[in-house]
């Protein structure tokens, strides 16, 4: 298998385009719309390899095999750090690549490695203490050393891989290290220098298969990723790089490829099939996979990911065609692998797909592939230490197992440390005497801190995201309107019903990181009322909040920017952005203080109610 096309070259930043492996930079390429004259106008020479038929072989049927990992997220072996034991569900599934790997050696034995390609759709560098570690306890940008997620991908001979946007939570200069470790191309046609439709990543990558006793075939793949980069990593982003429209740069770049003779075109797509969007219609659609393959002809299957499903086979019809466009999206973590079977024909000498499929495979009970186990297995354990790490003793335990509907003392741990860490960066400047509030939201039902001995661990396991803490003044108006729509999380229960608590939320599939509580005022939630009109007695200090009254909200990045998309957050001022991780902050707090005491912090200031009357 070779790649004879000259693909377009990484970007370390999206101010310079930039070729790791030649050390060639290049500004303004590929800005033009059409195939026509695009690469040449570029400076960027087509494929030298003619695209005329070989006569021989007319009639021939060739199958060949693209396999496909979704939303990694930074899991390595099949380990949970949170429990810190060995990773297991009801279901028998297993994580991490070691085990993806053992899969896809299976399926390149089976069907021969000559015949087979191996692409991801993004998510993979984030999500785990593994991830976190070397991208900020021990960053790869500050120490060298080469990010475990490369380490296994390189090992395992990818073929490309598309950026996710959990690929952008650590920065652009953190993504230009980790794309210069990587032996496969990283593609993002739709991640385009700001303000340009020039992309600061390649686009796509065109792979030879040269199979013995045939002409060979030529495979494209384009990637592209979520255009929700612009409002979940905004911090990272904003003035340097836009993500434009998934369909409409697709119907850009995809003619340029099939003009270079390809006889497959792939998509290697992190977005999800639903048509819908997390967040409002600023921007384009997060989850375009299925209007993809609607919209945009010349398209063979889509490897699809970011929306954590299992998506063995889906068929949808091209309206311009009506050709049959294959889908697959793997389940997250490396719990299975997506292989696409596309046979093709020898007609008039030329290559023509006659039928493809698609399913997924179980990577539970497969043995670990013990050389890309070997690849990380130092840093791994490294990570293990780190992470079991004591840092404070607990008075009691305390979970949150409630958390989704009740005041619990666990969360409140969290409100505190981003109300000090605040409050302390507002001392001796105009906006000191104004009151902080505080965001949090249930990111787990499982976590907790136990009686004694607290670790990095418990923490990671609490709070799971990379965020970063914010300060942003809203007026008493907007903390009501806030908290309304926070409160769309229940449904609407009869005041007399039984008291069901777990079963009123998720209403409408709302996640419970979408329900987020408020410290340092008082209210109720009456969950007897429509939406809307379910907040009632907002206090502060005892006395009902004004509409006209200032606040600061000790917020996330990602709620900030605009993620979930609620009410003023993302325009109201920003007063405070020291880039302060959430979770190292907790860290720091607890290893200073050395005992986590709910008498010093927990604070009931919220509660259910129906009709005005308690749940609890």
């Amino acid at each position: 298998m070779t790649d004879e096309t000259q693909h377009l070259p990484q970007a370390e930043t999206p101010d310079i385009i930039h070729d790791h492996r030649s050390g060639v930079s290049r500004r303004g390429f590929l800005t033009g719309v059409t195939a026509a004259g695009a690469l040449a106008a570029a400076g960027w020479a087509a494929n030298p390899e003619s695209a005329s038929a070989e006569q021989g072989g007319v009639g021939k049927t060739v199958t060949i095999t693209v396999m496909g990992s979704s939303d990694i997220h930074s899991n390595a072996l099949n380990w949970d750090y949170y429990k810190d034991a060995q990773y297991s569900d009801k279901d028998g599934n297993a994580v991490g690549l070691a085990g993806l790997a053992s899969v896809i050696k299976k399926v390149r034995a089976d069907r021969g490695s000559d015949r087979t390609l191996l692409f991801d759709a993004g998510d993979t560098i984030q999500g785990t203490p593994l991830g976190s570690y070397y991208a900020t306890v021990k960053p790869i940008t500050e120490t060298g050393e080469t990010h475990p997620i490369a380490r296994q991908m390189n090992a395992i001979g990818y073929d490309a891989v598309a950026l996710g946007n959990h690929e952008f939570n650590y920065g652009l200069d953190f993504l230009g290290a980790w794309i210069s470790q990587m032996d496969a191309p990283v593609l993002g046609a739709n991640a385009v220098r700001a303000g340009t439709t020039v992309p600061a990543y390649t686009p796509y990558v065109i792979k030879t298969l040269n199979l013995k006793g045939s002409k060979p075939i030529r495979v494209g793949v384009l990637g592209l990723t979520n255009p929700g980069i612009v409002i979940w990593d905004k911090p990272y982003v904003e003035g340097r790089l836009e993500v434009l429209d998934i369909v409409q740069t697709a119907q850009r770049w995809v003619p340029i490829i099939r003009d270079q003779g390809v006889d497959v075109l792939i998509v290697s797509l992190h977005s999800g099939d639903s048509g819908k969007s997390t967040y409002g219609d600023d921007l384009p659609v997060e989850n375009a996979a299925a209007l993809l393959a609607e919209q945009v002809p010349g398209i063979d299957a889509i490897l699809l990911g970011h929306a954590h499903k299992d998506i063995p086979q889906r068929f949808v019809t091209n309206a311009a065609t009506g050709e049959q466009v294959v889908l697959s999206e793997p389940m997250c973590f490396g719990q299975r692998l997506s292989v696409f079977d596309i046979e093709l024909q020898q007609v008039k000498g030329q290559w023509k797909v006659v039928s493809k499929k698609a399913t997924t495979l179980l990577t539970g009970g497969v043995q670990q592939d013990p050389e890309v186990v070997a690849v990380v297995q130092a840093q791994h354990d490294t990570v293990v230490e780190y992470v079991n790490t004591t840092i404070a003793t607990s008075t009691e335990e305390l979970s949150t197992a409630e958390s989704c509907w009740r005041d619990t003392a666990i969360l409140d741990y969290i409100h505190k440390v981003q109300v000090e860490t605040v409050t302390k960066a507002l001392a001796g400047t105009a906006d000191e005497g104004l009151p902080v509030l505080s965001i949090v939201a249930p990111f787990s039902r499982t976590a907790s801190f136990p009686a004694g001995a607290v670790s990095v661990r418990d923490v990671a396991g609490l709070y799971t995201f990379d965020n970063t803490l914010l300060g942003s003044v809203l007026t008493g108006a907007q903390v009501k309107d806030y908290l309304e729509y926070s409160a769309k999380y229940f449904t609407q229960v009869a005041p007399d019903a039984p008291i069901a608590p777990d079963s009123w939320t998720r209403a409408d599939g709302t996640a419970d990181y979408y329900f987020d509580q408020l410290s340092g005022v008082t209210y109720d939630i009456d969950i007897a009322q429509p939406r809307g009109s379910r907040i009632v007695n907002l206090a502060w200090n005892g006395v009902p909040v004004t509409a006209e009254q200032k606040f600061v909200l000790a917020v996330n990045n990602y709620r900030q920017s605009g993620g979930g998309n609620f009410p003023h957050i993302a325009t109201a001022p920003v007063i405070y952005n020291a880039q302060v991780a959430i979770r190292e902050a907790i860290v720091a707090t607890a290893s200073a203080e050395g005992t986590i005491d709910p008498k010093n912090f927990h604070v009931e200031n919220w509660r259910l109610t129906r009709a005005g009357t308690p749940v609890f």
